[in-house]
């Protein structure tokens, strides 16, 4: 979206019409970018909008999370449980105060 589009405010405008930003984002389903020296500083967006980033942020994680996974089983390489692991490097107080 271009800073200086229909949907694009600068920071000031945004400040004395925030409620009508809002109101725009929630009900309307807008996106809203607000310019500060003619540059896109913030985007006000309908809550949908974030969730759906999130989903997506999301499962490109448990892609990540499973293909790393993958490549460790193909490794060959052992694993350890963590109570192995804390069995074997037991922590002192001095790692519980860090």
């Amino acid at each position: 979206m271009p800073a200086d589009g229909p949907n694009s405010l600068t920071t000031a405008q945004a400040r004395d019409h925030f409620a009508e930003i809002l109101n725009r984002a929630a009900f309307g389903k807008e996106r809203v970018v607000l310019t500060r020296r003619g540059k896109p500083l913030v985007a006000m967006v309908p809550i949908e909008d974030v969730a759906a980033l999130e989903a997506m942020e999301d499962a490109r994680d448990s892609a990540e999370v499973a293909a790393r996974m993958q490549a460790w089983r193909e490794s060959g390489r052992p694993g350890i449980t963590i109570q192995d692991y804390l069995a074997a490097n037991p922590l002192d107080e001095a790692d519980d105060q860090a």
